[in-house]
């Protein structure tokens, strides 16, 4: 007999290798010049929380200090402002693994929303007590950015782990 509906799948172990390929693309991306263009979301904040979550194991707060020391030499950014922001993110977003697996998606979204947020709140702190300039307001649409695209890095991030679908009639499960 087969099951009418397969909207709970069995996933495979993530590979390791597969979450630091990701965020080495994530980090690529955040490469990418943009100038001052707001919303333009923290690809590596966002796939570190991703894995944090998923794998808290396998990608924990040292990878967001490696990655975090990473964006911020990219950037010229002050030494530590992302590393700092990284390491908390992980923290956090490891924190609330277990609670956040509970839900769906989209609501897994608006549970990361104020953690991304809090990661750039911090960076911004960090930017002012060096002597920098606020930003601007704009800069905090980022974070809402990276949460709406949580779905469908969600899916994307997901994909190897999918097992096939093999049917067996002899198999209860």
């Amino acid at each position: 007999m087969q099951p009418t509906h397969r909207s709970s799948r069995i996933l495979l172990p993530a590979k390791t290798w597969f979450a630091y390929l990701s965020l080495l693309v994530a980090l690529a991306l955040s490469y990418i010049p943009t100038g001052l263009t707001p919303g333009v979301p923290d690809w590596v904040a966002l796939v570190l929380a991703f894995w944090s979550i998923r794998e808290p194991l396998r990608v924990g707060m040292g990878a967001g200090f490696l990655f975090g020391v990473l964006v911020d030499i990219g950037h010229g950014a002050a030494m530590g402002q992302h590393a700092l922001a990284y390491v908390v993110l992980c923290y956090l977003a490891t924190s609330v693994s277990r609670r956040v697996l509970w839900f769906p998606p989209t609501q897994q979204a608006l549970q990361m929303f104020p953690l991304l947020l809090l990661t750039q709140v911090i960076m911004v702190v960090v930017r002012l007590v060096a002597g920098a300039e606020f930003p601007g307001w704009w800069y905090f649409l980022s974070s809402l950015t990276s949460a709406a695209l949580w779905v469908p890095l969600n899916y994307l991030l997901l994909l190897p782990q999918y097992q096939p679908v093999d049917r067996d009639d002899n198999r209860p499960i």
